[in-house]
């Protein structure tokens, strides 16, 4: 499987504001919670394809954006099939999940008008990227063979996301702007990560009792 660089890696580590914490995987790499992990994971994909589809309807005048969201919610869905092929061969039942508050906490902190709306957007779909990368890179050493793979062959195109969605925030204003749109983001994502949950998601923080 594709794999990204050491490199690469480390950059999407020190772009996010804590690293995952150890009793997340704990819970994550338990066979009782494969399932969830999954399922959720399918959801994840799901849900990143329809955010680039309705930035491709919002912002109809952003040739730039246009293509890479089409790009990317195209490998989106592909991921997500993937996802599901994967579920049907260990016989687990796609089944409605309720959303971890991960994603809805950091929409929280979005602007309301344009173009800090857009901004905010974007850094957000970077930091969920950067995430998402560095979750896959935590957990293939801690799983099973195939779904290790499966999780390494993910690392690259979720690392170029990262990047398309960054590059993207960087293009619509000034360093200066940006820094400080990011740092407010990666205190509300640090807090989103490490606070505790009451249900496992792919992205939700360390939970005591795990429950779905």
């Amino acid at each position: 499987p594709v794999s990204v660089s050491g490199a690469l890696l480390r950059e999407i580590e020190a772009f996010l504001p804590c690293a995952t914490p150890d009793a997340w995987v704990v819970t994550a790499r338990r066979s009782d919670q494969q399932s969830i992990l999954l399922i959720d994971h399918a959801n994840c994909e799901k849900k990143a394809a329809a955010t680039a589809l309705a930035l491709m309807h919002r912002y109809t005048g952003n040739t730039v954006l246009l293509n890479k969201m089409s790009r990317l919610a195209r490998e989106e869905l592909r991921h997500f099939e993937q996802v599901v092929k994967l579920m049907t061969r260990r016989d687990i039942r796609y089944r409605s999940l309720s959303a971890s508050r991960y994603a809805q906490g950091l929409y929280k902190g979005v602007r309301r008008q344009d173009p800090g709306r857009l901004i905010d957007t974007l850094i957000i779909g970077a930091l969920i990227e950067a995430r998402s990368c560095e979750r896959f890179a935590r957990l293939a050493p801690e799983l099973d063979d195939e779904l290790g793979e499966f999780y390494r062959s993910l690392l690259k195109s979720e690392a170029r996301h990262f990047g398309d969605y960054l590059r993207l925030a960087e293009g619509l204003c000034d360093q200066e702007h940006l820094a400080d749109r990011l740092d407010h983001f990666r205190l509300l994502e640090a807090d989103l990560v490490q606070g505790a949950d009451t249900e496992f998601r792919f992205h939700s923080g360390p939970v005591s009792d795990v429950m779905d």
